[in-house]
């Protein structure tokens, strides 16, 4: 049983000023594992203050010294991947043959924010005019529970990079990973109150964030619903916004697809992350000329995926992160077959073996439309559904007709064929014939999926202002 009871201001482990608890659980075995002090207003605000005394020298550290801070942080945080791993299978469920990634990927992303640093021009020529690029001022970043400390470390090395201090919001589902990874970025030695880390629920530390003056920009990855009520609260003093939120992303098969070749694919699309994936490719989209037959793969397919015990190696698809999300799922799945759409494989209730844990049957519907709600609305967990289409054009504009717009997928038989496709999709990013990241590339969404985006040279500017110099 861990019992977290600091938050980290001003280069220090300090106790909250709030005193309420947060329990913290095993999703697995839905046992409670640890509690955590929540932080509250006056902390947050001393936090914000920190940042704040901290801005004026931060932003006029040069391009070798942040390179040199973010290197110290890279090594910080590689020394404790071990420890986080066995965080992130304990406290947040994720299957122990398919975490890795998310234990190394924190690193990683400091590792690329150092990159785009170092070919980062913060000075160019515009006709007569200089263009200096200037940080923005203290950044406020709220990140999610789906990979906590990645959001954390992708967040926080870019908004270094460009100068900025941060006042870091993390969930409070992940207080364990964060405890890990703060405890890391501690070791690196950067100046205090140059980030601070303050782990609160959002009505409370997340409100304040976004409506204290001193917070000149917000980056937020979560919901679209929180999403939407931070641009509202930060209207107020026009902070900048960055915001990555929900999805409802079309996999798109088209005619000439290999079915042995493209179920795997569309299935680790949409089950990857166990589901909890802002990304996931939830919306099958098949042609109607060999719905039979996609169906008969589909439900093949996924009796090899196993949603089971995180630990178990054998394990695809691990438990939701909480009871709430898990009734979530629940009630999605019922409204399915409440709308008209018949389950093809898995459906209500836990898999076969397990009366405990938050796990949930692999599910894929059929007999479904694009507008009901479980086509059209982000579940959050390993729900998949087939919608047929008629042609090219129908295949197209069922993909589009949705509030959302952040990833899409297609898979062809004739990769010219599928980019051509490709480049009709209303999403922020698209992956035609493949699952590759380009960490160099903007990512970030459309429509209701967000506003802005991360990653690279774009993710970099967003915490910059560009000033104008003309002399005489």
């Amino acid at each position: 049983m861990q019992h977290i009871d600091k938050i980290y201001i001003n280069g220090e482990f300090v106790t909250p000023h709030g005193t309420e608890l947060f329990e913290l659980f095993n999703p697995a075995t839905e046992e409670v594992i640890g509690t955590v002090r929540m932080a509250d207003v006056e902390d947050t605000q001393r936090a914000i203050a920190a940042a704040k005394a901290a801005f004026p020298a931060w932003s006029c550290t040069t391009k070798q010294q942040r390179v040199e801070f973010l290197t110290r942080m890279h090594a910080a945080v590689v020394e404790c991947e071990n420890e986080l791993l066995e965080a992130i299978i304990e406290e947040y469920g994720a299957p122990v043959a398919r975490s890795s990634w998310m234990a190394t990927y924190p690193a990683d992303v400091i590792l690329q924010a150092i990159e785009a640093l170092e070919s980062f021009e913060f000075e160019e020529q515009a006709g007569a005019a200089q263009v200096i690029y200037s940080p923005v001022g203290v950044a406020g970043l709220i990140t999610p529970w789906n990979s906590d400390a990645g959001f954390i470390c992708n967040k926080l090395a870019t908004a270094l990079a460009a100068g900025c201090t941060a006042v870091i919001k993390p969930s409070e589902m992940s207080a364990m990973q964060t405890q890990i990874i703060t405890q890391a970025l501690h070791k690196a030695g950067l100046p205090a109150g140059v980030f601070n880390i303050v782990t609160g629920r959002g009505d409370v530390v997340g409100a304040e964030i976004s409506r204290h003056p001193d917070i000149a920009k917000i980056s937020f990855t979560g919901s679209t619903a929180v999403g939407k009520g931070i641009v509202e609260s930060s209207a107020a003093t026009l902070k900048r916004v960055t915001l990555e939120l929900g999805g409802k992303s079309p996999t798109i098969i088209l005619d000439d697809a290999d079915a042995a070749t493209v179920v795997p694919m569309a299935l680790m699309a949409g089950f990857g992350n166990s589901g909890q994936a802002c990304i996931a490719g939830t919306r099958i989209l098949v042609p109607q000329s060999r719905l039979s037959e996609f169906e008969q793969a589909f439900a093949f397919a996924v009796t090899y995926i196993k949603s089971g015990d995180p630990r178990d190696k054998s394990t695809d698809i691990g438990p939701m992160v909480s009871r709430k999300q898990w009734e979530r799922v629940q009630g999605y799945i019922r409204l399915g077959i409440e709308e008209g759409a018949k389950v093809l494989i898995g459906g209500e209730g836990r898999p076969q073996g397990f009366d405990k844990g938050w796990l949930v049957k692999p599910t894929i519907f059929t007999s479904a439309n694009n507008q009901m709600r479980i086509a059209r609305e982000e579940i959050f967990g390993p729900v998949l559904v087939i919608i047929p289409y008629l042609d090219e054009d129908d295949a197209i504009a069922i993909a589009n007709d949705t509030s959302y717009g952040l990833n899409a997928i297609v898979l062809s038989g004739d990769l010219q064929r599928g980019i051509s496709v490709a480049r009709q999709i209303e999403t922020g990013r698209v992956l035609v014939n493949t699952f590759a990241h380009e960490p160099k590339a903007p990512f970030g969404g459309v429509k209701q999926s967000g506003l802005g985006r991360e990653m690279g040279k774009w993710g970099l500017s967003a915490y910059l202002e560009p000033k104008t110099l003309l002399v005489g």
